[in-house]
Parts: C-alpha cells; sequence; structure tokens
C-alpha cells in the first residue's frame, strides 16, 4: 500500500470513529428531548447506552491522540508520547530487535536454508547469462586496464622487480645451475656438442697451423713443415674422436672434476659473491629495469586489449569455457555446492552476529535523528488505522457498559 494509500485509509477510519461519536451523541439529546416529552421506560435504556458510549468514545479518542499529539493542541502531561519520548522509543526498539530477533537461535534456521548456489546455477546455466557474464567481466577487465596509468605500472614492476632481485642469492643460484648442469650429465652434452666443431675446424686449420711452424721454426718448416702439420692436425683429431667415443675417456672426468671444483668456489668464496653481485648491479639498473618493465607492460596490455576485442581470441575461449565449466559445476558437483554453501552460510552467520550492535545502533540513532513530529506522523501513518477501531469499539462496549449498568439500577433500586 502507497502512503497516499495509507492516508487515505487512515481518514476514512477517522471519519467513522468520530461519526459514530455524533451519532451517539445525536441520540442521547434526542432521547433527552423525548424524556421530557414522554414517559417510556425505554427512553432510559437508549439514553443510558448513548451517554456511556460518548464516554468510551471520547476516552478512547483522548487515548489514541495522547500517542500521537496533544488533544486540542492543550499540552496535557504525559500527551504526544510519541514525540516526547522519539529518543527511549529508538533505543528501545533497537534493543528490542536485537533481543527478539538478531539472536542466534532466530538467525540460525533462516542461515541453515539459503542455498544461493541454486539460484546463482539456475541463472548462469542459461546461455544467454552465461554470454552476459562473460561480456561484463570482459569489460570490467578491459576498463580496469584501460584506467591504469603506464608509468604506475611500469614503476610498480620496476620498483617490485628490484626488490626481488636485490634479494635473490645469484651465488647460490649459480652454484645451483652448476651442480643441475653436471649432477644431469649436461656438461657432457655441450661436450659432444662441441667436439665435430672442433674437428671440423682443425682439418680446415691445416694451413694455418703449417704458418705458424713456418713462423717459429723456419729450418724444420723448410724441410717438414707439411708433413708435421699434417700430423699434429691428424693426431689433434684422433685424439678428440677418442674423446668423443668414450664416455669414460680421463678427460671427461677430469673436466667434470674441474667444473665441480669451480661449483665449490662460486659457492663458497667471496670474490665469487662479489664478482657475481658486481654482474648482476652493472646489468639490472633501475633504468634498465624500469625499460625492461615498460616494455613488459605495453606489450601486454596492446596484447590483452587486443584479446578483449577479438571474438576467437584465446582468451575469449578461455573465459567462455571456464564460465561453462562453472555452470556445470554448481549443477553437478555437489561437493562445490556443498562448500560454496556453507561458506556463504558461515560468512552471513559470523556478519550478522558480529554487527547486531551495530543493527541496534543503527535503529536507535536512525529513530532518534527523525523529527518528533515526523515520527509520529509515520507511525499514525502505520497503525492509526488500526487505533481507529478502538475508538469504535470503544464507543460500543462503553455504550453496553452503560446499558448494563442501568438495567441493574433499574432491577434492584427502583
Amino acid at each position: 500500500m502507497t502512503e497516499a494509500e495509507k492516508k487515505r485509509s487512515l481518514k476514512k477510519h477517522k471519519a467513522i470513529a468520530t461519526g459514530l461519536f455524533v451519532f451517539m451523541a445525536f441520540v442521547y439529546a434526542l432521547m433527552v428531548y423525548l424524556g421530557t416529552q414522554n414517559e417510556g421506560k425505554w427512553i432510559g435504556y437508549v439514553e443510558s447506552f448513548a451517554e456511556a458510549a460518548m464516554v468510551g468514545a471520547l476516552a478512547d479518542w483522548f487515548a489514541v491522540t495522547a500517542l500521537f499529539k496533544y488533544p486540542l493542541g492543550l499540552k496535557i502531561p504525559h500527551t504526544n508520547l510519541i514525540e516526547n519520548s522519539k529518543n527511549s522509543i529508538g533505543d528501545n526498539l533497537g534493543h528490542f530487535v536485537k533481543d527478539n530477533f538478531l539472536t542466534p537461535q532466530n538467525i540460525r534456521p533462516y542461515i541453515a536454508q539459503l542455498d544461493v548456489v541454486k539460484f546463482a546455477s539456475t541463472w548462469i546455466i542459461q546461455p544467454a547469462n552465461q554470454h552476459l557474464l562473460q561480456e561484463e567481466l570482459l569489460e570490467f577487465v578491459k576498463k580496469v586496464i584501460n584506467d591504469l596509468e603506464d608509468k604506475e605500472v611500469a614503476d610498480f614492476l620496476a620498483l617490485k622487480g628490484t626488490e626481488v632481485l636485490k634479494q635473490f642469492d645469484v651465488q647460490a643460484l649459480a652454484a645451483s645451475t652448476m651442480t643441475y648442469i653436471i649432477d644431469k650429465r649436461k656438461h657432457e652434452e655441450i661436450i659432444d656438442a662441441l667436439l665435430p666443431k672442433a674437428m671440423a675446424y682443425i682439418k680446415e686449420s691445416d694451413v694455418l697451423i703449417k704458418d705458424k711452424i713456418n713462423e717459429k721454426h723456419p729450418v724444420i718448416s723448410f724441410f717438414a713443415g707439411k708433413r708435421i702439420s699434417k700430423g699434429v692436425v691428424q693426431g689433434v683429431i684422433s685424439f678428440l674422436e677418442e674423446v668423443e667415443q668414450d664416455t669414460e675417456h680421463p678427460i671427461r672426468a677430469n673436466l667434470e672434476e674441474k667444473l665441480r671444483e669451480i661449483t665449490t668456489k662460486i659457492n663458497q668464496s667471496p670474490e665469487w659473491k662479489l664478482k657475481l653481485e658486481t654482474i648482476r648491479d652493472e646489468f639490472i639498473t633501475p633504468e634498465k629495469l624500469h625499460e625492461y618493465a615498460n616494455d613488459l607492460w605495453v606489450n601486454l596490455k596492446t596484447n590483452l586489449l587486443e584479446s578483449f576485442d577479438e571474438k576467437d581470441s584465446l582468451l575469449q575461449v578461455y573465459v567462455q569455457k571456464n564460465i561453462q565449466k562453472l555452470a556445470v559445476n554448481l549443477q553437478e558437483n555437489q561437493d562445490l555446492i556443498h562448500r560454496i554453501n556453507g561458506w556463504i552460510r558461515h560468512f552471513l552467520y559470523r556478519t550478522i552476529l558480529r554487527n547486531v550492535s551495530e543493527v541496534e545502533t543503527l535503529i536507535s540513532n536512525t529513530v532518534g535523528d527523525w523529527e518528533g513530529k515526523e515520527l509520529s506522523e509515520k507511525l499514525e501513518l502505520e497503525v492509526g488505522k488500526d487505533l481507529q477501531y478502538i475508538r469504535i469499539n470503544g464507543t460500543l462496549v462503553g455504550g453496553l457498559v452503560g446499558l448494563v449498568i442501568y438495567t441493574l439500577t433499574q432491577l434492584f433500586f427502583h
């Protein structure tokens, strides 16, 4: 019912109650007049009923009116109760709601019946709603990304990158990397990849070797330079072939031993620690890191925005598949349904109980902040119609009581 309808209903019932009082007053006046003209006994009974009915109507009118305003504008003590007691009404109402409604015993049954997942799953299972959710989700993320300041994001990434790298133990990283390479025999793969290239290079260096012999030992070179250079090349190639074919060759074992020695030095030597940190700090300067961060963000932002606009992009497909998967899970995955409903119920239960005092304060402050007249008018509008029935009942009951008293008087004293 709208406020206008409530006002019309209140006005109507006030008119009925007042009209009944006026009618009783008319009957009383008529009976008084007839009593001077006629000695009929029935006149006394009707007169007594009407007289008592007027008294009852006036008494209940006073009682009802005293709740909301001063009767006839007279500031009689203990009248206009609501306006004069609005602060205590607000406090008592807040306390009443807290103690009688916001208790664990009253809240728990309603919270236990909540099935938010059922409502959500019924909505999200519809293809049109899935499409709407996808569009709204991507549009929201797109707006967030567009609203971000590129410089601020780059500064943030650079700052966090600097903090991470400064805390990074490059000495331990280098040592663990070397240990991994050795333990996983990765250095063998490097040797096997380099040996063929080394042999090919040596074969092509026959002339170079001969020139070096001629430069260092011209006499020997004159008599046997070509033969010596060829022998050197063949000897070296033969040696490298042995290393290549023999996985247990001493050179390989020696190389591994040297690598482990180097790894130990890297892990324990203060000189290596200083050297590695110096390399790190020279390579990763704030300026370079900011440049890297800016390039990273610009590329990432561009790719994301393009993905938002392309209907068949990987991002669009990914979001669509996950929304569909979520819709199916909310329908079929009973464990997930139970857990989500449990989280929601637990959260609501704890939140309500944690804030019952705030609800009490809210009700108290809200009522207390109202103007007294405004509060009185609001309450009269809500319950005033029913209070008019008190006036009507008071008129009728008062009349009946007066009639009973008059009748008993006639029976026992006349």
